[in-house]
């Protein structure tokens, strides 16, 4: 099997633009989450998120594809040059026909989907825009990137809610393992801080509703713990096959050696209560990388 490595870094998120951002928001223990500006949010339960500030796409994009583009979309394409542009690959040369993007969304364009929804019914099915579905649709971000950056390699999204990144990234680096690409630009985008998907959460009752309170909201192995926080950016990892990196004087940050995923069978929401999924799927991962549990000395794990 080919070597993986990873050689770029492109973040999107309610911390801040740009990697270094992201890290010193991180490391002094700094939260994103705050009350929703995008909408009025006084008639919902949960009333905060982790809202993207001060985020503008004409930094990253011309006025005319910017329009054409839902918000998740342009944290990708955002994501995506802050990435290649830490990898050392210059924006103005096409990737080529062996650099592919696997980016995942769980809901894709669901702001656009409600704009329109309301366009037609307060303005008749005339008035829809022809670009609704190209806009809508989950995978076309990563359609998107491959645009703006001439990647011609494999290109699709991946749609598994909230795994949807990292079944992204792993399934990136099959591919090059497979020598189906040297270089795969994937990741996750996601902006689905609507009235819509806010209200459908909601209702469901899953969110925290800690609005008194919102950067003490997202703590889910708290014994005070009351929900999850909904949250919107985009994050991107350049991966390259470890020859192809070394070639062109790559900063390598990191090797991928294995990857697991597994399914519960269990509830639409709610995971095994004995963690039988997850377990099984971090014991793939140790043995396809062929490592013993000891040396793993890092667990980010996901708490809804």
């Amino acid at each position: 099997m080919r070597r993986v490595v990873v050689t770029g870094i492109g973040a999107v998120t309610p911390l801040g633009i740009g990697k270094e951002t992201y890290w010193e928001g991180l490391a002094n223990g700094r939260s994103g989450v705050r009350r929703i500006t995008r909408f009025d949010p006084s008639e919902l339960t949960a009333q905060i998120a982790g809202e993207v500030p001060d985020f503008d796409p004409l930094e990253f994009m011309d006025r005319k594809d910017a329009r054409r583009m839902d918000r998740f979309t342009q944290f990708a394409v955002a994501a995506t040059a802050l990435a290649l542009a830490d990898a050392g690959l210059d924006k103005q040369v096409p990737l080529g026909d062996r650099t592919g993007v696997l980016i995942g969304s769980g809901v894709g364009g669901i702001e656009t989907l409600e704009e329109q929804a309301l366009t037609l019914v307060t303005k008749g099915v005339g008035r829809i825009s022809p670009f609704f579905v190209p806009m809508m649709i989950a995978d076309m971000a990563a359609g998107q990137v491959s645009i703006q950056f001439g990647a011609r390699g494999h290109n699709a999204c991946t749609v598994t809610a909230c795994c949807s990144g990292t079944h992204s990234v792993g399934d990136a680096f099959r591919i090059i393992q497979r020598g189906e690409a040297d270089m795969m630009i994937s990741g996750g985008a996601e902006a689905p801080l609507s009235q819509l998907a806010m209200g459908g959460f909601c209702s469901a009752k899953t969110l925290s509703t800690r609005n008194h309170e919102p950067e003490k909201a997202c703590r889910p192995f708290d014994a005070g713990r009351d929900g999850f926080v909904m949250g919107e950016g985009s994050g991107i990892l350049i991966l390259e096959e470890l020859e192809h990196a070394q070639r062109r004087g790559a900063r390598i940050y990191g090797e991928l050696v294995g990857y697991g995923a597994t399914g519960d069978a269990y509830h639409i929401t709610t995971p095994a209560p004995e963690g039988d999924g997850a377990a099984r799927a971090m014991l793939a991962a140790l043995q396809d990388a062929g490592l013993r549990p000891e040396a793993v000395d890092y667990i980010n794990a996901h708490g809804t």
